[in-house]
């Protein structure tokens, strides 16, 4: 099967009874019947999502200034809880005003709700991006890829806006590929309520010079900040940056998440390094790495001609992005179901030696049991090697279509 034969006749959701529309709503029963099921778990007090109850509701209570005072957090919590989770709310004043009518329902209700919520999200995206996403040909099969990639399933468990930023990276490519970039830019720019994910693909969207993107992303940048000043006010977000500030300063607490057991680049280097190399040294070493390889894509962006070769390099931005995040849990991995399912729609354009590291790094990551291998014995930042070999063979994908694009094109013109 080639490439052009991939993109062009992939099997599509149609409107009628079959097999694939019986598998999509056993699929809708799964998720829907797992998010029920788990607001009804004794254990569903720990998950991510306490965090955020948390913070809804002291928005809810009038609040807002205080939302980053750790010892009003953590009293809330525990007058919520039996068994609270340890961490604190460490995401954008945005996320907790949204969330914050949840807070009239319970914890287990509006866990419910926001798990509803999130699978309706999951269940769109996999009709929605079907015509994007031609690899697999067979809907069955490519359904079933949706399913079993386990972020996607720990995201939803653990009530995280994960599977939402997945939807938001979908949409930016989806405007690109229409030549809205404005709108794609826009969109992208709510994404930050996971901005350590966000800004470093912006990054690459800078050195492009892509000006309607990023004038769009700067528009939608400046209502979320808007919106969370006018959540938390000045002195509230300054107690935001001060808590940000704190986290990374202390990557080895495990109330801030513990960054050194994280599949990034920081991560990598503080589970190796974090003792022979100062504090200091480390985010350096880690920062320069990240902005040099996302610097690397952008160059190689620069000189792409084609559709397919820059959407092997928006896959390639996203994985890459992911890398340089200074704050990642396995839920966070999400997007990257997107990425891998965009490049494997080129898959038979790539040579022999890309084609093993790619089948090498896919299996890894749609290897449900070996995340929670990782997290149980605190090895998660061994993906991090993983994640990089699969950016540098889709970036060398997008070489080897690039060629063979001047090849062809030499070709016809003798």
């Amino acid at each position: 099967m080639s490439s052009s034969t991939s993109l062009s006749s992939p099997s599509r959701f149609t409107p009628e009874l079959n097999e694939d529309t019986l598998a999509f709503v056993a699929v809708a029963i799964l998720l829907s019947g797992v998010v029920l099921w788990s607001s009804h778990l004794s254990g569903v007090e720990k998950t991510d999502f306490s965090l955020t109850y948390v913070a809804a509701r002291i928005v809810h209570r009038g609040q807002e200034p205080l939302l980053y005072d750790m010892e009003l957090q953590k009293k809330t919590r525990d007058s919520l809880f039996i068994h609270p989770s340890p961490l604190f709310f460490e995401h954008p004043p945005l996320e907790a005003l949204l969330l914050s009518p949840l807070a009239a329902l319970s914890f287990r209700s509006a866990y419910a709700v926001w798990g509803l919520l999130n699978a309706a999200v999951w269940l769109s995206l996999i009709i929605f991006l079907r015509r994007y996403l031609p690899w697999p040909r067979e809907l069955l099969a490519y359904i079933a890829l949706w399913l079993i990639f386990a972020p996607l399933a720990v995201a939803l468990y653990q009530g995280q806006s994960s599977i939402i930023l997945l939807a938001l990276f979908a949409a930016a490519f989806v405007l690109l590929k229409n030549a809205r970039e404005l709108s794609a830019g826009l969109a992208l720019g709510f994404g930050l309520i996971k901005f350590q994910f966000v800004l470093p693909f912006v990054l690459v969207f800078v050195l492009l010079r892509k000006w309607r993107f990023l004038a769009g992303f700067i528009l939608a940048a400046s209502v979320f900040v808007a919106l969370s000043i006018a959540t938390v006010g000045f002195k509230g977000m300054a107690h935001y940056l001060g808590f940000l500030l704190t986290i990374a300063a202390n990557p080895q607490n495990q109330s801030y998440g513990s960054a050194v057991d994280m599949p990034t680049i920081q991560g990598f280097l503080y589970a190796f390094l974090g003792d022979r190399i100062p504090h200091t040294g480390l985010i350096t070493a880690s920062l320069l790495l990240s902005v040099l390889l996302l610097v690397w894509i952008a160059r190689q962006w620069r000189l792409a001609t084609s559709q397919s070769s820059s959407d092997l390099l928006f896959g390639s931005a996203i994985a890459a992005s992911l890398l340089a995040g200074s704050h990642m849990f396995t839920h966070d991995l999400s997007p990257l179901l997107f990425s891998m399912l965009l490049i494997l729609a080129h898959f038979d354009g790539a040579n022999a030696k890309v084609r093993v590291l790619l089948v090498f790094t896919m299996a890894v990551f749609w290897t449900f049991p070996l995340y929670f291998l990782c997290v149980a014995y605190h090895c998660l930042y061994l993906m991090c090697p993983v994640l990089v070999l699969f950016v540098f063979a889709a970036v060398q994908m997008a070489k080897t279509v690039e060629k063979n694009r001047v090849v062809e094109a030499g070709y016809l013109k003798a």
